[in-house]
């Protein structure tokens, strides 16, 4: 039955107001006595940069999609105490303790994010060497990177920082049409920047700077040599992970080598290059770029033309982008150095280098990203570690004699002292080209397999003879995780040494054509801290006397000779403590 509802009366009105009073009277004079344990605590105040709290660091607070609509609210709920615990007692119900949050510190020096609605900031550079620079605060417009600053003379010459983009050629043509013009890279000043993309502040109108948060790197360079594994891997992410490492000053300990404090890398723009423009044909690039950097965004060549359509259009008012920070990279720019131009040919050296030389970047620099691949392949940890145990254990014997370590039959052996690795932890990886265009002779490639199979059999080692075509990316990656010393004519499969655990006798060995010599995997081993040795049929080159470049006839072709016995005695002298870095 519904019950009919009645017109309040003069008398019901003075009961509810008479109950109020008493309310506000009473928790007026009893709620300093009330037990607030439970309750929630909600703080209004709202930082759109730092959330500051009393007696702790600085802390990032919870990004904002729109800080002109959207407030943030910290909630504090501080824990109950907890009962006393009673004999067979069950829990109390919804009496948990909460674990305590965990503050999420900035990254190391990462720059404020500023509102560019009504200001410009200025660009800045964080570091540079001819074909990396990081940048703060650049701008992009109708495909133009713009550099805004009072100080252009304080900036390096475009020509060290972008070019056109174009393919290269080693002629007189194509080096003038690779040089950069006011159309690939050009300067305005605060007041040219405000007159194309300033909003009118008598109307209250905001720029018309759209920005791109986060830490972007900008690839400006053709596919030519992205498409490449060891182009890609060991040459432009392994400089541009140097550079990024160095530019913050980044540290990576022995304890937890799989970690860095650098910040995160958030997108990746493959400006001159398509979806297929920076992925190799045997599947390495993409593999690694992806399982180093699991959620990082990729655009390409397409998605760059978006940006430069949509801030083109002749009808509309100019409008640019605003790139937050940009590690920008530029092959041409690189070969202008001095360390790339006229000495490796190596974009990564100038990158390296320059942070060597600033002291900057830590010995397992590296580590992360080959770890990060590594675990995603499914290697395991104490593999992982084998690099960092043997340099603990090189660096734990105080008695480490120097010099070869010889057997009482006066043969070489491993030096643990200078190794650090047990006879079973050594492991020889010969990769076979036999069935690609530059291969050795058949008779002397079965002589090398024959004389390492009876070398490791004397010495308790491990030896995998590889053919890439035939492994999957996983089990090709499990072995270069073991290996301590790899070995194989001129050619991409060599890349791997990038995934080799870097011991104190690391060491790739290279088989070319007699007087042909590369700078490749030369480098890249030094660059890592690995011994390289060149050889030449029955000779052999290391620093410091390092061949010339030189591609002879025949360095492409299936006659090269190789003499198995000078093979293994350079491993057997390196292993045993000769040849030192």
């Amino acid at each position: 039955m519904v019950g009919i509802a009645r017109p309040r009366t003069l008398r019901d009105v003075a009961l509810i107001c008479l109950g109020a009073a008493a309310m506000h009277f009473l928790t007026s004079f009893l709620g300093p006595f009330a037990d607030h344990s439970n309750s929630i605590i909600v703080k209004t105040q709202v930082s759109s940069e730092y959330v500051q709290d009393a007696g702790q660091p600085n802390v990032f607070a919870p990004a904002q999609h729109d800080s002109s609509n959207h407030g943030h609210l910290d909630v504090a709920q501080p824990p109950a105490p907890a009962p006393a615990k009673q004999p067979d007692s069950p829990p109390a119900r919804d009496q948990r303790q909460l674990p305590a949050q965990e503050l999420i510190k900035p990254p190391k020096d990462l720059p404020e994010a500023v509102d560019t609605s009504h200001t410009i900031p200025e660009t800045t550079i964080l570091s540079h060497a001819p074909g990396w620079t990081l940048f703060q605060n650049v701008y992009m417009s109708n495909g133009t990177m713009y550099i805004v600053t009072s100080r252009p003379s304080s900036f390096p010459d475009i020509s060290l920082m972008t070019s056109t983009g174009l393919p290269a050629e080693n002629t007189p043509e194509n080096i003038a049409a690779r040089m950069p013009t006011a159309e690939d890279m050009a300067f305005l000043t605060p007041q040219e920047a405000h007159d194309r993309w300033g909003g009118d502040v008598d109307k209250a109108e905001k720029n018309r700077i759209w920005s791109v948060p986060g830490n972007t790197v900008i690839i400006n360079e053709p596919s030519q040599f992205l498409d490449h594994y060891y182009h890609f891997c060991a040459e432009w992410l392994f400089g541009a992970w140097a550079f990024w490492q160095g530019a913050w000053n980044a540290d990576v300990s022995p304890d937890s080598a799989a970690k860095t404090d650098a910040p995160p890398i958030h997108r990746a723009i493959f400006a001159n290059a398509g979806a297929h423009g920076w992925r190799d044909r045997p599947g390495f690039n993409p593999y690694v770029f992806r399982s180093a950097f699991p959620a990082l965004t990729v655009e390409v060549l397409e998605d760059w033309d978006d940006r430069i359509v949509a801030t083109s259009s002749p009808t509309a008012p100019a409008r640019a982008w605003h790139f937050e920070t940009v590690l920008f990279t530029d092959r041409s720019a690189a070969f202008r150095g001095p360390i790339c131009g006229s000495q490796t040919q190596r974009i990564a050296a100038e990158a390296t280098e320059h942070m060597r030389k600033a002291g900057n970047l830590t010995k397992l620099w590296w580590e992360p990203v080959r770890r990060a691949v590594l675990r995603f392949a499914g290697v395991d940890e104490r593999t992982l570690d084998l690099g960092v145990r043997a340099d603990a254990a090189v660096a734990a014997n105080t008695r480490m004699q120097p010099g070869a370590a010889a057997g009482s039959d006066g043969s070489l052996r491993n030096n643990r002292a200078v190794s650090g690795l047990y006879d079973s932890d050594i492991v020889i990886t010969y990769i076979s080209r036999q069935a690609a265009r530059r291969h050795l002779l058949d008779p002397d490639h079965d002589a090398l397999v024959a004389a390492l199979e009876a070398m490791c059999k004397k010495h308790g080692w491990e030896l995998n003879v590889v053919q890439a075509e035939k492994l999957s990316k996983e089990q090709q990656l499990a072995i270069a995780a073991r290996t301590t010393l790899m070995l194989g004519v001129h050619g991409n499969g060599l890349t791997h040494l990038i995934m080799m655990p870097v011991t104190p006798v690391s060491t790739v060995i290279e088989i070319f054509y007699p007087q042909g010599f590369a700078q490749d995997y030369h480098w890249t081993a030094h660059a890592l801290g690995m011994r390289h040795f060149a050889i030449w049929n029955d000779t052999y080159h290391t620093l410091p006397n390092k061949p010339q470049v030189n591609y002879p006839e025949g360095f492409q072709g299936t006659e090269i000779p190789v003499y198995a016995p000078t093979v293994v005695q350079v491993i057997e002298e390196r292993i045993a403590g000769l040849h030192p870095l």
